[in-house]
């Protein structure tokens, strides 16, 4: 197959960033490792990400909404997909997109060649199956000693259920976290977003980067196992520790919260604000700031414990108080009090909020067949790494595979294309 490069991805400055020159092989695929991956992308690290030569990451084709493409794409050799959906875009900058098929000798030839080059492996599939292949943690660190293999699975690489397919729903319900969401009379719901991957792959980030500090000391790698389950059950935080340690069964709160009044979402005549009292201070400055100063002296309301004993009759009376005004003359009221308070706003809300146009959080990328896409940049800011400065946008299905098999490989010509007519690599023209 004839090799055309109308576009090849710049080498970003690595400036200070503190992961360059680390390279990772990103065998995952939809929220949790590609979080993950993309977070030591943001970092400096080279992010090698492998797909399946047709199909790609699954998350490509969900959608819409897609960002179609503004360049004509060549889709006589690449497979056709309607745009690069939001969901791809979302968590997919700053890495090369490589095609190989696993299935096949040469596929796995690449792999075992590039895991010998690189200091981390990401992955998610079930446990076993790569090992199958003579890609699990035992087979790769005889040729690499020093890799960081982390592996995200649903449910972790022993017991029962290992071999279970988890998705972030599933274990929202089975790992309590949907039985303690949604109104106190209501159905459990999940969570807006997809936590439990995002938080799984917040997880598996920090244990890499635990990892290579401990490789600086031993010379050896070491096998992450990193769970969805485990991590939905270890960030139920306070409500775990009052059913291990009191017994108390948790319930579904709505915006309360159990131990503190009042703390929840009220409705105003044009949509809804959230306060916080969280200590008799910040009580007394509420009362103070809705006029109703001798409220704070109610010996109903006087201590955090009173007022979660009377939170019924505490609520109902501010409740009359704060829904006989709209939201902004609520906040004017709540403005300078010392109170923590905040508008329940919708994305374009919080997307105009002046904090977030100010932290510069939304960041434009030119894509190369997209034009200008917008993103949610890097979350952390560092003092003294240039870090969300220089971003690379999400690749084109295997966009790099001639890139990487040539430079990173060392790969001829020819060996390139005897990888193609094999049917372990496939190359594109873009």
């Amino acid at each position: 197959m004839h090799i055309v490069r109308r576009h090849s991805t710049q080498a970003r400055e690595p400036g200070k960033l503190p992961l360059a020159g680390i390279r990772v092989l990103d065998m995952t695929r939809i929220l949790a490792g590609p979080y993950c991956t993309m977070l030591l992308g943001d970092l400096g690290a080279e992010i090698i990400k492998v797909e399946h030569p047709l199909r790609g990451d699954d998350t490509r084709t969900w959608g819409p909404p897609f960002k179609t493409y503004k360049n004509p794409k060549n889709t006589t050799q690449s497979p056709s997909f309607p745009g690069e959906s939001a969901y791809y875009l979302s968590v997919n900058r700053n890495k090369k997109s490589i095609a190989i098929d696993m299935k096949k000798e040469s596929g796995r030839r690449i792999l075992t060649e590039l895991a010998s080059k690189c200091d981390i492996l990401v992955e998610n599939f079930v446990p076993g199956k790569l090992a199958k292949m003579q890609l699990g943690y035992n087979d790769l660190r005889l040729v690499n000693p020093r890799l960081v293999y982390a592996s995200i699975t649903g449910y972790g690489q022993t017991g029962p259920y290992r071999n279970k397919p988890g998705y972030d729903v599933i274990i929202e319900a089975e790992a309590g976290l949907m039985h303690i969401t949604g109104e106190e009379d209501g159905p459990p719901v999940k969570v807006g977003v997809a936590v439990t991957d995002i938080m799984t792959g917040l997880y598996t980030h920090g244990a890499i980067m635990a990892a290579l500090l401990a490789r600086d000391k031993t010379g050896r790698g070491q096998h992450i196992d990193a769970s969805l389950l485990q991590t939905q059950t270890s960030i139920l935080a306070n409500i775990a520790s009052s059913y291990l340690i009191g017994g108390q069964e948790a319930r579904r709160w709505g915006t309360r919260h159990p131990s503190i009044a009042p703390y929840q979402v009220f409705a105003t005549l044009d949509g809804s604000v959230c306060i916080g009292a969280g200590n008799n201070t910040q009580f007394a400055s509420l009362c103070n700031a809705i006029g109703m100063p001798n409220l704070a002296l109610d010996k109903r309301f006087v201590t955090n414990a009173d007022r979660v004993s009377n939170r019924r009759a505490l609520i109902q009376i501010l409740e009359g108080v704060l829904s006989t005004r709209t939201t902004c003359e609520v906040l004017d009221l709540l403005e300078n009090s010392g109170l923590p308070f905040g508008p329940v706003n919708n994305l374009q809300q919080t997307f105009d909020h002046p904090q977030v146009r100010a932290r510069n959080v939304v960041r434009q990328v030119e894509h190369p067949f997209l034009g200008p896409i917008k993103m949610v940049g890097p979350a952390v800011e560092y003092s003294d790494a240039p870090v969300g400065e220089h971003i690379e946008p999400p690749p084109m299905l295997g966009q790099h595979t001639a890139q990487v098999l040539k430079n990173v490989l060392g790969y001829s010509d020819q060996q390139i294309q005897d990888a193609v007519d094999s049917g372990g690599a496939a190359l594109y023209s873009y």
